[in-house]
Formats: C-alpha cells, structure tokens, sequence
C-alpha cells in the first residue's frame, strides 16, 4: 500500500484501476494500492505537483514514522476505567 497526499487547496477525485474513484479533501490523504500508482492517469497527477506519493504507511505531519498505535495516547494520564452512576463530577 502507498499514501498519497492531496496538495491543492480544493477536493480532489483520484482515478483508481476499476472505474472507482478516491476523493481527497484539501491537505488530506489516503491509501492506495501498488498497482493504482502504475496507472497512467495516477502518473499524470503526482508528476503535475497535485498530489504527493508517500513510501509507507503510518507516518506523522512532519514525516517521521510514528509507533503509537491508532487510539492510544503517549502523554498524560490514563483514561478512567470505573464507570460513575451519575456522571464524573
């Protein structure tokens, strides 16, 4: 899989093999498959600047690779786990 990254300021409709589309909102990104990115329409968009390919998967905004997991916090302190009967006051 390879990441793609929308870099105009407008939403965007990506070609995909199959006749399906992946739309991208502005500075958004999403996950292709290898043989999307061989496709010539695909070509067309990454060597005009509009969107952007990424070798990998999990990456942060500064582009480093990030080994948090999807969900779990690395600061602070942990969530609660008792349940209140009338709310956390």
């Amino acid at each position: 899989m390879k990441e793609i990254v929308n870099k105009t300021q407008r939403p965007l409709r990506v070609p995909l093999p199959g006749g399906k589309f992946l739309v991208l909102g502005p500075a958004k990104s999403g996950q292709v498959s290898d043989q999307a990115v061989q496709a010539p329409s695909f070509k067309k968009l990454v060597e005009a600047g509009t969107i952007e390919l990424i070798d990998g998967g999990n990456r942060s905004a500064d582009g480093q690779q990030n080994p948090a997991t999807p969900g779990t916090s690395t600061q602070g302190h942990k969530p609660p786990t008792v349940v209140m009967p009338k709310g956390n006051r």
